[in-house]
């Protein structure tokens, strides 16, 4: 009898330690990014045109600098106003220093007034007050850059939070990485992007785990876009559903049970 609880003992620690395992393990498939869609697949190029100068909005903000040798009238087109010198310390003086796109899709420019930036990409709005510029001024360099470029990353990532964002483009997996990559528990086929439209909010479903993702056009994100990853459904039945109290009770009656036998 005392080698019959020996042996039962072993084997119910096995059956438990096998169903942790299997309760907890991630196979590997749902892990890996880039993945071809078939074994015939082998294509290694992707046709992505880049199309990813992204339209101003109302709301936006745009900051623009005028560099000349003639400095008191740069002057009066930087915000500012301090000319050449200007030193910005923080994202909340570039963002009060910075011009905001009207309802109208317009911004207030010095001398100029109003100037219509709306769905105009950055180089393009350049154009345009370059043109106005070389009226005042020869010789001007003119620095324009998008104030409010901010992405928001959630769900099964390391590092949730909202990033700041210092260039004009950035993809997908460039985001997930300023948030420390997707765990290991993060559902790869079905990542939501949350995009703002003048129509309201658009949700667009991509597939991390598929390599068609680098031809998609989400694949480029734009300012103010929310990814959202979710987690996969084996997280939820391997941490909360899954019946261990259950199976531990079971194990310790039926280890009592042998003992009273006996």
């Amino acid at each position: 009898m005392k080698k019959t609880s020996i042996l039962f003992s072993r084997a119910a620690f096995f059956v438990v330690l096998a169903a942790l395992m299997l309760a907890s393990c991630v196979p590997q498939r749902k892990m890996l990014y880039l993945q071809a869609s078939s074994e015939a697949d082998t294509a290694k190029h992707f046709v992505n045109e880049r199309l990813i100068s992204y339209k101003l909005q109302p709301g936006d903000n745009l900051y623009i600098k005028v560099v000349s040798l003639d400095e008191k009238t740069s002057n009066m087109f930087n915000v500012s106003g301090t000319g050449n010198n200007t030193q910005y310390t923080s994202d909340a003086s570039i963002y009060l220093n910075s011009y905001t796109v009207s309802d109208q899709g317009t911004i207030e420019f010095p001398l100029a007034g109003q100037i219509y930036v709306q769905n105009l990409n950055v180089e393009q709005v350049k154009e345009r007050i370059q043109q106005v510029l070389d009226d005042y001024l020869k010789e001007t360099v003119l620095i324009v850059k998008l104030v409010n470029f901010n992405l928001t990353v959630l769900g099964e990532v390391r590092r949730p939070g909202q990033y700041k964002v210092y260039k004009s483009e950035i993809n997908i997996f460039e985001a997930i990485s300023m948030a420390g990559d997707l765990s290991d528990f993060a559902k790869r086929s079905d990542v939501k992007i949350v995009r703002q439209t003048k129509d309201g909010s658009k949700v667009i479903m991509v597939n991390l785990e598929n390599a068609d993702i680098l031809g998609s056009d989400y694949y480029y994100l734009k300012p103010n876009d929310i990814i959202y990853v979710e987690p996969l459904k084996l997280k939820q039945f391997g941490f909360a559903t899954f019946p261990y109290t259950l199976i531990f009770s079971s194990i310790s009656t039926a280890l009592l049970l042998i003992n009273f036998f006996k």
